[in-house]
């Protein structure tokens, strides 16, 4: 049976996943001013202080897993930044919303990062939901940042 914390983990993550997936796939307006990574930054937080982020008893495999399964994760968010749909208003307001595409770099990004569970589930590494929690925060970052730096070429806004 998973522990407290693990449970909250999962929740909070699963929370976000939908908060935000629900959210890119309405027309917003995208606010130049805000800044896109305290989310990333505490889900970060919270993950990197679980002592069981990596599984001491399997050391070599459990950061392999980890690495490759947030690598994998970062591009998927750089993926995830290209499909949204961006466009300005004659007022200079600029919209985002997400496409068909965006759902299917979601989908991929879930089917992979399965994948890499089921890799490490083989290896014997013990993963918490402390990688999944790391996993979103690279995810949520590399989005933003990829979002942030088309505005701002395209629409020469400020990037950060």
């Amino acid at each position: 049976m998973p522990s407290p914390s693990a449970l909250a983990n999962v929740l909070i993550a699963v929370a976000v996943v939908v908060l935000v997936v629900g959210r890119q796939m309405k027309a917003r307006r995208v606010d130049t001013d805000r800044r896109f990574w305290p989310v990333p930054l505490v889900l970060a937080v919270v993950a990197l202080r679980d002592p069981a982020l990596v599984d001491r008893d399997h050391e070599g495999a459990a950061v392999a897993v980890l690495a490759g399964s947030v690598g994998t994760v970062l591009a998927m968010g750089c993926v995830w930044g290209w499909t949204v749909r961006l466009w300005g208003e004659a007022d200079g307001t600029v919209w985002a919303k997400g496409t068909r595409a965006t759902l299917a770099a979601w989908a991929g990004m879930i089917v992979l990062r399965i994948g890499w569970y089921l890799l490490g589930g083989a290896l014997h590494v013990h993963q918490g939901s402390a990688v999944l929690l790391l996993s979103l925060a690279g995810l949520l970052l590399v989005r933003g940042a990829v979002l942030k730096l088309r505005v701002a070429q395209r629409f020469d806004r400020v990037a950060l």
